[in-house]
């Protein structure tokens, strides 16, 4: 039997496996996101050791601002990179806070499922003992009777 409590349960389950998938995603494109930012920051490094042993060996004045632009390019690149990355962990950090939340929940319905089955039992178990009272009341009072009755 399906009650409201277990399709409160199941729907607070299903927005929990949701809000794993948006954090296993926004964990990707953050570890992505990042790789790229190393990945600008090592090729900067790179050019400029290549450069610069170059220039030793014979530079022109167009050469030298030709790797001054593209030096000056790679850097807003890497800018724009690293402050991608960081929009990406803030992300990370919103999906881990939704999925807490999400977490929460399931855990507060599945508390309130177990404290109502708790109170369904202790109501089932009063009936239980209420029936068995009065049945051993009856028992009694028919031995009495019949007690009495055999005495007259």
């Amino acid at each position: 039997m399906t009650t409201p409590l277990s399709t409160l349960l199941e729907h607070a389950e299903a927005e929990r496996d949701a809000a794993i998938t948006v954090l296993r995603n926004a964990e990707a494109a953050a570890a992505h996101a990042q790789a790229q930012a190393e990945q600008l920051q090592t090729y900067r490094s790179q050019y400029q050791q290549r450069w610069s042993t170059q220039f030793r060996q014979a530079g022109s004045i167009e050469l030298l601002q030709c790797y001054q632009g593209f030096g000056q390019r790679l850097d807003q690149a890497i800018t724009q990179q690293s402050h991608t990355a960081a929009q990406a962990q803030n992300r990370v950090a919103q999906a881990r806070a939704v999925l807490l939340e999400r977490e929460q929940r399931v855990a507060a319905v599945r508390k309130l499922i177990e404290r109502r089955g708790q109170e369904q039992r202790r109501v089932d178990d009063r009936r239980e003992q209420r029936s068995t009272d009065e049945a051993a009341s009856r028992c009694r009072d028919n031995g009495v009777s019949r007690l009495t009755l055999s005495l007259i």
